[in-house]
C-alpha cells in the first residue's frame, strides 16, 4: 500500500529552510503529496519547489496559503488578490501538481475511496476573542493591534476584485461548498486546507486574537458534513495530531527556524498521514 504524505508552511525563502525539500522524499514510486500552503511568498519559489516535489511523488496536490498570496516588494511577480491566485493555479498545472480548481484526485488504497478536496478558503475574521465577540470588526482590529499581533495578510495580502478578504472567503466557501457536495456519497474524503476548519486547532495560540485571521466558524462542521477521514491544515506552526467528533486533525507544518530549533523533536519536514508508513 502506497503512502499519502503531507507537509505545509515549508518557507523555503527562510534561511535553514530549503534544505528540508531535499528529505521531503517517498519510499515508493507510488505514494502522493499533499502540500497545504505556505511554500514561500515568490511565485517563482512556490512553483520551482512544488516542480521538485512532483518529480518524486506520483500525485501532488496543493492549496494556497497566505504567503502564496503575498505581494511583495521584492518578488518579480507583482500580479495581486485573485489574479495572483489565479497564476498560482495555471503555473501549478504546468507541472502537472492539483490545485482547488482541478478535479479532486481519489485516492483508491483504504476500505473505502477517499476524495482529496483541496481546499483554498481564507478566512473571515469570526474566530474572535469573548471581549471582541459580537463587537464591529474595527473594534476586533484595534484589540488586535493593541496586542501587538495584526497579521501581515492586513498589508500584503490584497483581495482585488473583492471589496474585502471576507468577502473573497464567502465566494471560496460558496465555490467549495458545490464542490465537496457533489463527490459521491460512498466516499470519505481528505479535507485539506491551509487555515484550520475547525477552530479549536487555535487553542494553544499565545495571542488568541491572531485566531481571526486562522479560519471561519461557517467550516466548523464540515469534517462530519463531509464524511472526514482526516483534516490537514498548516498556518498555525503548531504541529501536532487531535481530534474532534472522531475525526483526525492533523498540522503538518515545519514552520520558521526559529520555531522548529526550539522543538524537542526538531524540524520535521514531512509526515505520514496514510499508508503502510502511517502509525
Amino acid at each position: 500500500m502506497p503512502n499519502l504524505y503531507a507537509t505545509s508552511d515549508l518557507h523555503v525563502t527562510h534561511q535553514g529552510n530549503a534544505e528540508f525539500v531535499d528529505e521531503i522524499q517517498p519510499e515508493s514510486s507510488q505514494d502522493w503529496l499533499l502540500v497545504a500552503g505556505d511554500v514561500g511568498e515568490r511565485l517563482s519559489a512556490v512553483i520551482d519547489t512544488l516542480a521538485r516535489l512532483r518529480e518524486r511523488f506520483a500525485t501532488v496536490v496543493w492549496v494556497p496559503g497566505n504567503h502564496e498570496l503575498w505581494t511583495t516588494a521584492k518578488d518579480p511577480d507583482q500580479v495581486r488578490g485573485e489574479a495572483r491566485y489565479d497564476e498560482l493555479v495555471r503555473r501549478c498545472r504546468e507541472v502537472g501538481v492539483f490545485t482547488p480548481e482541478d478535479e479532486f484526485p481519489v485516492w483508491p488504497y483504504g476500505e473505502r475511496p477517499l476524495t482529496i478536496a483541496p481546499l483554498f478558503l481564507l478566512y473571515d475574521y469570526s474566530w474572535r476573542t469573548p471581549a471582541a465577540h459580537g463587537q464591529p470588526l474595527d473594534v476586533a482590529m484595534a484589540q488586535a493591534r493593541e496586542a501587538g499581533v495584526v497579521c501581515t495578510d492586513e498589508f500584503l495580502l490584497h483581495h482585488e476584485p473583492y471589496p474585502s478578504r471576507s468577502a473573497w472567503c464567502a465566494r471560496r466557501l460558496e465555490l467549495s461548498e458545490k464542490r465537496l457536495e457533489a463527490i459521491p456519497g460512498g466516499h470519505g474524503t481528505i479535507l485539506m486546507s491551509h487555515w484550520p476548519l475547525h477552530r479549536h486547532p487555535t487553542e494553544p495560540l499565545h495571542y488568541p486574537e491572531f485566531a481571526m485571521w486562522c479560519g471561519t466558524e461557517e467550516t466548523a462542521d464540515w469534517h462530519v458534513r463531509y464524511r472526514a477521514e482526516v483534516a490537514v491544515y498548516g498556518h498555525l506552526h503548531i504541529p501536532r495530531t487531535t481530534r474532534r467528533d472522531g475525526v483526525r486533525f492533523e498540522e503538518v507544518s515545519l514552520g520558521y527556524p526559529r520555531e522548529w530549533r526550539k522543538r524537542a523533536r526538531g524540524p520535521v519536514p514531512v509526515r505520514i498521514i496514510l499508508g503502510n508508513g502511517f502509525a
